[in-house]
């Protein structure tokens, strides 16, 4: 059973990773030569609002994604959907590396660009809902936070597979970068998906959900039942990952545009940086999701919102010393911290919904947040970079401050949600149709 479990984990977590990685890797290219490639008669700035912008046009399909897939998730099984969400978020990737740019196929290429960006963001909406609930169904009493934060690792995983390939790839194609290497990270995206998905289909459909579907059927709309009976919890976990998704992106793609246009630091320094950071994270987030089994979500999360307020200024302090081993630091501090609130999400999720209708409550309550926190931030930080003359980041972090209250606020409404074990769904009621 315990090798079972863990099996899961592991692939639930390597799953994600592959998504992350192609969702993650957009992100850097964007602070780095999508502007230059796709938007190249605009002005520098406004350049890189647009290239984050199209960063963002991934988040804007990301809950749509978590509804239609979850309503199949919660109908027909959470593992097949799994399947495909991985298998059309790599193709999306690989179809970005392939595509003309803008001097040779004008409009259409960064037009091109955002449809497949958006489509990427509708199968990765469904993911990491119906990943976390295959590592969380199967884990035992007492240890969901612990497996279930396994499925996490494949955001740092990922982010260090992304700027890891990208750095690799600067180094190999030096001043071809632009023609050719920067392409090679999308289409590694193939090799990729195919060790995600011989992990992925080695493990078998969540025992919970078998249960209750044996035992009760199917709901027939599951987002309509998510949405009447328990609507607050919907908008009070968006609220969670709102500000968690706000700090984190502007940590793991603002900061790196950041550096190089208005620091002017080398590229390979802030890319190796977010190596180091993402391993810290990793770290991290097994403690504190560990932490959480057994002192309860309640405090580790309040703490970590904390932490994203507090750490907001410093954060810009370290950053502009220009320092290379401060700018790890700065690094290493944000991703580590912010694994307190990230880390034991899974399982914190998971609780909130019955299992009839889990799948369906946790992609739209998360995705959501995602939305309006991480889709939005690389924008409004280039956005507020430049409402000074002197391009201060003071405004910056006011409003990752803002997104910690909401966090802070969002977590103590929920309340402790340990005792609300993933095997003891609460608010379950009668099918529907």
């Amino acid at each position: 059973m315990a090798s079972e479990v863990r099996r899961v984990a592991l692939a639930s977590s390597a799953g994600n990773a592959v998504e992350l990685y192609d969702f993650l890797l957009y992100g850097t290219a964007s602070a780095l030569v999508f502007d230059k490639l796709f938007f190249p008669s605009f002005d520098p700035r406004i350049g890189t609002l647009l290239a984050f912008a199209t960063f963002g046009a991934g988040f804007l399909a990301r809950p749509l994604g978590g509804v239609v897939i979850g309503h199949f998730g919660d109908r027909v099984g959470r593992r097949s959907m799994l399947v495909l969400t991985l298998t059309a978020t790599g193709l999306c990737t690989a179809a970005i590396g392939l595509l003309p740019t803008y001097g040779s196929a004008g409009l259409a290429a960064p037009l091109l660009l955002v449809l497949l960006r958006v489509v990427q963001g509708f199968f990765l909406g469904g993911e990491q809902g119906g990943a976390t609930l295959m590592a969380v169904e199967h884990a035992p009493p007492g240890r969901t936070g612990w497996y279930g934060s396994w499925t996490f690792l494949g955001s740092p995983v990922g982010l260090l597979l992304a700027n890891g390939v990208m750095a690799a790839s600067t180094a190999v194609s030096g001043d071809a970068f632009l023609s050719w290497g920067w392409r090679v990270p999308f289409l590694f995206s193939l090799v990729l998906v195919g060790v995600g998905l011989y992990v992925r289909l080695s493990v078998e459909e969540s025992p919970v959900f078998r249960e209750v579907r044996e035992a009760s059927g199917a709901v027939r709309l599951p987002v309509a039942v998510v949405l009447r009976q328990s609507w607050r919890k919907v908008l009070l976990g968006a609220g969670v990952n709102l500000g968690f998704n706000m700090f984190i992106f502007v940590v793991a793609t603002f900061v790196v545009s950041y550096g190089t246009r208005q620091l002017g630091m080398a590229r390979g320094t802030l890319l190796n940086a977010g190596l180091i950071g993402a391993f810290a994270q990793a770290v991290a987030i097994l403690v504190f999701a560990r932490l959480s089994d057994r002192v309860g979500r309640l405090p580790v999360m309040l703490g970590g919102a904390v932490f994203l307020g507090v750490f907001a200024f410093p954060l810009f302090w370290l950053l502009e010393t220009r320092s290379p081993g401060l700018v790890v630091l700065a690094l290493v501090v944000a991703f580590g911290g912010s694994a307190a609130v990230f880390g034991p999400m899974p399982a914190y999720y998971a609780e909130l919904f019955g299992t009839r209708v889990r799948y369906s409550g946790v992609s739209l309550s998360y995705q959501l947040g995602a939305v309006l926190g991480g889709g939005l931030s690389p924008v409004v930080a280039t956005w507020l970079l430049g409402l000074t003359p002197t391009h201060d980041s003071w405004p910056i972090s006011l409003y990752l401050i803002v997104g910690a209250v909401v966090s802070a606020l969002s977590i103590l409404a929920i309340g402790e949600t340990l005792r609300r074990t993933a095997d003891a769904p609460v608010d379950e009621r009668p099918a529907v149709g």
